[in-house]
C-alpha cells in the first residue's frame, strides 16, 4: 500500500515558441489546464502503475478542487485523507517552450494548510512495511512530522527532494529513499558542479554516511542509484520531448509501485525510467501519465 502525502494543483499551462527572458513578452501559442501538484502527479502514477494509493493533502473550496482531484478519482485512488479548506486550491503556472522545456511558478495556497497534525494522522493509518511518498511542495514542518513518524512505525518512506528548499537537504536524509535530480543531489551533496564520475563517488560516500537508497535522475540519461554500497543504473527511451511536465513525477510514482510490488531494483529504475520518458511526449502532467500497459511493453 502506498500514500502519497503532498501537493494537489490545478495548473496552467502557457505554451511559447521560447521561453522569454527577464522583462521580455512573448507570444503565446496555447492555453490549456490540467490537474497537477507533485503529490498528485506521483499518487496518479503509482495508481496507473497498478499500485493501491491513497493521496493525503488539501484542495481549495473553489472551483479548481474538483479538475485537480478528478483524474485521482478515475485511477481509484483513495481520496479518504484529502481535507477541503477555506482557501484556494493550489496552482502551478507553467510556461512550455518548443523544445520542451519550462519554467514553473508554484503557489502553495491550500496545500500550505497541510500541517505537522495531518502528517501524524496520516501514518497512524499505516501499517509496517507500507510506502509513504512525499515531496517538498507542502510545509517543511508536515514533511519532517510525516518522515519522523514513518520511522517510528516502520514504514518505507521515499522522498522526492523537489521542489528545492532551503530544507530540501535535511529532510532528504531523513527518508529511507530519495530521489533527486543532478542540481537537487549536488545540494544534497554540499558539492556544484560534478562531473559524473565526482557524483557516482558522492553517491557512494553518502549512501554509506547515511544508509540511505540515494537515486538520481538524469534526464535523457538515465538514472544512477546506489543500493546496499552497489550502483546501479537504468536507461529510458530515446525520445523527442513534447513537454517535460510531470515527467520526474512519473517516474517517482512508477519507482514506489514496483519497489511495492516487489520487483527487483534495477528492474524497477528502468520501468520508472521508460515511464518518465513516455510522459515527455504528451503536454501536461497528470494527462501525460502512461498506464502499465505502455510502459510494460517497453521496459
Amino acid at each position: 500500500m502506498i500514500t502519497v502525502f503532498g501537493s494537489i494543483n490545478m495548473d496552467l499551462i502557457a505554451t511559447t515558441p521560447r521561453l522569454p527572458k527577464p522583462g521580455e513578452t512573448v507570444a503565446g501559442t496555447g492555453f490549456s489546464t490540467a490537474a497537477g501538484g507533485k503529490g498528485a502527479n506521483q499518487a496518479l502514477a503509482a495508481s496507473r502503475a497498478g499500485a493501491k494509493v491513497r493521496m493525503a493533502g488539501a484542495v481549495g473550496s473553489d472551483g479548481f478542487a474538483e479538475g485537480a482531484l478528478a483524474l485521482l478519482k478515475q485511477a481509484g485512488t483513495d481520496l479518504s485523507l484529502t481535507r477541503t479548506v477555506d482557501k484556494p486550491t493550489g496552482t502551478a503556472h507553467i510556461l512550455v517552450s518548443g523544445n520542451g522545456e519550462n519554467v514553473i511558478v508554484v503557489v502553495a495556497s491550500a496545500n500550505g494548510t497541510v500541517s505537522a497534525a495531518d502528517a501524524q494522522g496520516t501514518v497512524e493509518t499505516m501499517a509496517s512495511g507500507d510506502t509513504l511518498m512525499l515531496q517538498l511542495e507542502i510545509p517543511p514542518a508536515a514533511v519532517e512530522a510525516a518522515l519522523a513518524a514513518a520511522r517510528d512505525r516502520g514504514v518505507t518512506s521515499i522522498i522526492n527532494i523537489a521542489p528545492l528548499t532551503d530544507e530540501a537537504a535535511r529532510l532528504g536524509r531523513m527518508a529511507d529513499i530519495v530521489v533527486a535530480n543532478e542540481t537537487e543531489f549536488e545540494l544534497l551533496a554540499g558539492r556544484s558542479e560534478l562531473s559524473a564520475s565526482e557524483r557516482e563517488e558522492a553517491m557512494m560516500r553518502l549512501s554509506g554516511e547515511t544508509l540511505q537508497i540515494i537515486i538520481v535522475t538524469l534526464g535523457a540519461q538515465g538514472v544512477v542509484a546506489v543500493r546496499d554500497g552497489a550502483l546501479h543504473r537504468a536507461s529510458g527511451l530515446a525520445i523527442e520531448p513534447v513537454d517535460t511536465v510531470g515527467a520526474g513525477d512519473t517516474f517517482c510514482g512508477y519507482l514506489a509501485a514496483s519497489l511495492d510490488a516487489g520487483m527487483e531494483f534495477t528492474a524497477a529504475l528502468r520501468r520508472a525510467a521508460v515511464a518518465g520518458s513516455l510522459a515527455c511526449l504528451k503536454p501536461g502532467a497528470q494527462p501525460a501519465i502512461p498506464d502499465a500497459r505502455e510502459v510494460d511493453v517497453r521496459a
